[in-house]
């Protein structure tokens, strides 16, 4: 082992070679199983879709799915956004999960926090993908922009927001000695 790993804090260690054990899980589970076979990105994809589409009608827009493209979200019968297997959200649920799995902290608090926090990041991404559409109509010519820098952004921001509450205040003391 390089001397500057065993010279970092034991709890320090535990979570870099837990964070590296669920990248190694993730990349064989899902680049190498599950991604292959894209069911599981097809239906959060499909399913981001029309929950956007189901907010946006709440807030009063006419929107609709494609009739023949489950992803492609539809405003005033015009298509506004085609939401891709990349933004369908689940890297963002692993990548929450993991961080939470690989920090100290009691497992009766990770079985509600990791499901929550997971409900909040779709929330989120609903959130997301249905003010895409709206800057769409409204403003065409910075969706790009948006898309790529505003909107991952403020989606990183809410899952940093979450990591803080879990390390600073649901991790308890098990969570100490990676603080100090």
């Amino acid at each position: 082992m390089p001397a500057v790993f065993s010279s970092l804090p034991v709890a320090l260690r535990r979570f870099l070679l837990l964070a590296l054990g669920f990248y190694a899980l993730w990349f064989f589970g899902y680049e190498r199983g599950l991604a292959p076979d894209g069911r599981l990105d097809e239906f959060l994809s499909a399913n981001i879709t029309a929950a956007s589409a189901a907010a946006l009608r709440v807030a009063g827009f006419d929107t609709s799915v494609h009739g023949l493209d489950p992803y492609l979200l539809l405003l005033n019968s015009q298509p506004v956004v085609h939401v891709g297997h990349p933004c369908n959200g689940l890297v963002l649920y692993a990548l929450f999960a993991g961080f939470v799995l690989a920090f100290p902290g009691p497992w009766q608090r990770k079985l509600w926090f990791i499901p929550l926090g997971m409900v909040v990041i779709y929330g989120i991404n609903v959130v997301r993908i249905a003010a895409l559409a709206l800057n769409h109509l409204y403003s065409a010519d910075t969706v790009e922009f948006n898309h790529h820098y505003t909107f991952t952004f403020v989606v990183y921001g809410f899952i940093f927001l979450l990591w803080m509450l879990w390390a600073r205040r649901l991790a308890g003391p098990a969570a100490e000695a990676l603080r100090a």
